[in-house]
Formats: structure tokens, sequence, C-alpha cells
């Protein structure tokens, strides 16, 4: 099977912890071990579980950990729970919003072959198409069939919308 990064770990990492002392003052915290989203920890502030998520008690990614407030004084009062998640977790990151695809764009007619990374359609269907019986298509949507334009999908053709 393929992937994207390193060879995937082979087995779930061991759930672990870790203790912040919180100061009222600071809301960015640094995790001892990377993660893709908040919602792979369980933070708890003076024994009260926190709502991950943008607009919740936290955020995390990477190994950064950021309060929308700051916690309150304590020793050891901001507890961290890490989910048991793959050592080799793979996290992708947008650097460029504005990076262009390049290459031949996937059509229904006789060019089937894409050999880019991304499988790119446009969102909207404005010819007639058809899948034959001995074929497979797939389209990411939302998609809109212009009007007076056909979509046939044949008896033992697939169709899959993502």
């Amino acid at each position: 099977m393929s992937y994207l990064g390193g060879t995937p770990a082979k087995s779930i990492a061991t759930a672990t912890s870790q203790s912040f002392n919180g100061d009222g003052s600071t809301t960015s915290f640094t995790l001892n071990r990377a993660v893709n989203v908040s919602e792979d920890l369980e933070v708890f502030v003076s024994n009260v579980q926190q709502k991950p998520g943008s607009g919740n008690a936290y955020t995390a990614t990477g190994t950064t950990l950021t309060f929308s407030s700051a916690p309150g004084s304590g020793t050891g009062n901001v507890y961290v729970v890490y989910r048991g998640l793959s050592e080799r977790a793979i996290r992708l990151v947008a650097d460029n919003v504005n990076a262009t695809v390049s290459g031949a764009l996937f059509t229904s007619g006789s060019n089937k072959t894409k050999t880019d990374l991304f499988q790119v359609n446009s969102q909207t269907v404005s010819s007639d198409v058809t899948i034959a019986a001995t074929e497979n298509a797939s389209i990411t949507g939302p998609v809109t069939v212009a009007t007076g334009v056909t979509v046939t999908v044949a008896t033992g053709g697939t169709l899959v919308t993502l």
C-alpha cells in the first residue's frame, strides 16, 4: 500500500501523560510528543476535562498546546494525556495555499491517465458523460450537473462521488 512520509508504525503507541504548572498568564505549552490535532489529547485543568478545538478551551498541533485563556496557577494543575496513537503519525501541512497543480486534468474521454499527485475535477459537469459497464469512475464533490446534461452509468459500471 502506498503512503506519504516515513514507514507507518506497526503498533499503537502506549498512552502517556505530561503535567504543566499553570501560572495564570501562560497560554502556550510545549508538548514532549507531537500531535496531529487537538483531539489527539485529553487535557485537564485542575481535574476538569477541557474541550478541544478552535473556539473551545485549547488547540494542539505539532508540539504546541495553546489555551484560549491561561490556566490558573498551580503545581501540576494542567494534566495532558496522549491517546494511544501511532508513534509515526503523519501531519500534512499546507505550506503554500496558493500552489498550482500542474498536469493534465482527468477527463471523461480517452484521456483517463493521471500521473500527478492530485486528481483534479471541475465542480460542474458541463457535457454528457457515460460510464460504461466495464468502467469505474470517481468525482470529488460538491458537483453540479448543468441543465440539459446527462450523466449515465451503465449497468455494471460504477460512479463514486467523494
